[in-house]
């Protein structure tokens, strides 16, 4: 008897005493230590690891017949996916750990050297005119491959993408747990009719979905229930694109209602999307839901877009609020405060 190993798996080889016949069965293991012949494998079993044994040489020969490039780098594909994007690609959208405000996520106006203070420090904006929810969090910056990504998700209808973005935006709300209350309504920000029948679906329901499947394993005590109809958007709004941050106020004002006030009454709410610029649609909707009887409200996205400032200048140099530069690519010694966004790119 001869046997032999194929990634991983020992294959044994047993002769029976007919010269001219030969029998092969196959043991399908983990280790390569003692056969045992006792209990023969089940089907199910046997054609799993045949295919994982085959799966290397049949991506190899399919991607040569078929070649395919990765939708953010346009490098080709070492191996078949669903998701058309590279491995390296993915390995490129880092969670952000740097110093931010306590209550919205944005950049500190002001460098924070110790680490216990940094957790309750506030960003000037969120000083002068707090938001209306307890905290947002986010997984990354919107730049880079994590801004690609979104918007093959969001323009090039890559859908599949969603679930692995979906684990991410499962991370950035796993911040909020034990701070957050235990129950919870989560509420992807809504699209309005005419944009949703243009693009053919809610990329934040779609990431919400994905991220709630992620956190009833991670957090399986967590009662967050996903609420797609409770917010609606009754009023088609612009591109946010362009806009100073009061112009982005005033474009989302009024644009959003809550369907049945009942079923938020003293619930506590947390809202989804995948894009946070200046904050102007979730204090948006997160008005109109304490309005409406709302406990509190929380916020997660995917991404979040944050302003950079030059340290080295007075404080009397930065610009005001309502004339924030929204530039996608900031200069490295920037002369007043910038923010990565999506120009050309509406969050919603």
């Amino acid at each position: 008897m001869a046997s032999i190993t194929l990634s991983g798996y020992t294959v044994a080889k047993v002769a029976r005493h007919q010269p001219r016949h030969l029998q092969v069965r196959c043991v399908f293991r983990r280790d390569s230590g003692s056969l045992t012949f006792d209990v023969p494998p089940s089907e199910i079993s046997r054609w799993r690891a045949v295919a994982r044994v085959l799966r290397s040489p049949m991506d190899a020969l399919s991607c040569a017949l078929l070649p395919a490039s990765c939708t953010l780098c346009g490098s080709p594909l070492p191996q078949l996916s669903h998701v058309p994007i590279c491995a390296s690609c993915w390995a490129e959208f880092p969670f952000e750990t740097s110093s931010a405000c306590a209550r919205c996520g944005d950049t500190l106006d002001v460098p924070i050297f110790d680490a216990n203070l940094a957790s309750a420090s506030l960003c000037r904006a969120c000083r002068l005119a707090p938001p209306d929810y307890v905290r947002a969090v986010s997984y990354g910056l919107y730049q880079d491959r994590m801004k690609a990504a979104i918007h093959a998700l969001k323009y090039d209808r890559l859908h599949p993408a969603a679930r692995e973005l979906g684990r991410m935006l499962a991370q950035a709300i796993a911040q909020l747990a034990g701070e957050a209350p235990a129950e919870m309504l989560v509420i992807p920000i809504p699209l309005h009719r005419a944009k949703y029948a243009q693009r053919g679906f809610n990329q934040a329901r779609a990431l919400a979905e994905y991220a709630l499947g992620f956190l009833r394993k991670s957090h399986p005590h967590w009662e967050l229930t996903l609420a797609n109809s409770a917010l609606m958007r009754h009023r088609s709004t612009d591109s946010q694109a362009g806009l100073t941050l009061h112009g982005r106020r005033m474009n989302v004002r009024g644009a959003f209602t809550v369907s049945d006030p009942s079923a938020i009454d003293s619930k506590d709410i947390l809202l989804i999307d995948d894009i946070f610029t200046t904050g102007a649609t979730m204090r948006a909707a997160a008005q109109v839901l304490l309005r409406a009887g709302a406990g509190s409200v929380w916020v997660a996205t995917l991404a979040r877009a944050r302003r950079v400032y030059d340290f080295n200048q007075t404080s009397n140099q930065v610009d005001s609020q309502d004339h924030i530069e929204l530039s996608g690519n900031p200069p490295a010694a920037a002369t007043k405060a910038s923010i990565y966004s999506s120009q050309g790119q509406p969050s919603f």
